[in-house]
């Protein structure tokens, strides 16, 4: 699994219903139904994955965080996962305020635009920055909504989420030695996970 799936997994409890939204190949919820006893079920907009996972016998069904969470009833799941994929949604504020209507828990993780290789790069050469984690050109990008660790902070202020726990880490999988800092976190964290609830 990716360092971001890793520590999605240790954040949910185990036996609890789980969401995965943008689930890919269906590594994590395969795992958190084999580890964790969870009853975990995917969405995914990518075909090819979808027929991939459910060869493997793992619930996901094609779908669109934009436009088909709104047909899941209110608490129908512990946890609703949004992995790497809230830069890439039409309308992220949406997807998550479906996300805490459907769900408990909102767990979402995404690449952090602050981070300083990019603010540097981006200073420097006057282009859009390539890095592990932001690795395609912008013309080809599915990435349209890129935010900061601040940025998201702001959201869930507003919105009125609670912030249970967060995290930023690097791509290589240590976790910042920041973690009381907001501002040190958004200038060295590669990646962000937050565990979200509604107050």
């Amino acid at each position: 699994m990716r360092l971001d799936q890793r520590l999605i997994a240790d954040m949910i409890k185990p036996r609890t219903r789980v969401l995965d939204i943008g689930s890919g190949d269906g590594t994590l919820i395969g795992h958190l139904y084999r580890a964790r006893g969870c009853d975990a079920r995917g969405i995914e907009l990518n075909m090819e994955l979808v027929t991939r996972s459910v060869a493997h016998g793992l619930p996901v069904v094609h779908g669109d965080a934009d436009h088909d969470l709104a047909y899941y009833p209110d608490h129908s799941f512990d946890y609703v996962v949004l992995q790497r994929t809230l830069q890439a949604v039409e309308r992220p504020r949406e997807v998550l305020r479906q996300m805490l209507r459907i769900g408990r828990y909102a767990i979402v993780s995404f690449p952090n635009f602050g981070h300083w290789q990019l603010r540097l790069r981006l200073l420097l050469g006057g282009r859009m920055p390539m890095t592990a984690v932001w690795h395609t050109p912008w013309y080809e990008t599915p990435n349209i909504h890129p935010c900061t660790i601040r940025d998201f902070l702001e959201l869930c202020r507003q919105d009125g989420y609670i912030v249970e726990k967060w995290m930023a880490v690097d791509e290589d999988g240590e976790r910042a030695p920041w973690r009381r800092s907001i501002r040190l976190a958004n200038l060295f964290g590669e990646q962000a996970l937050f565990l979200l609830r509604r107050r």
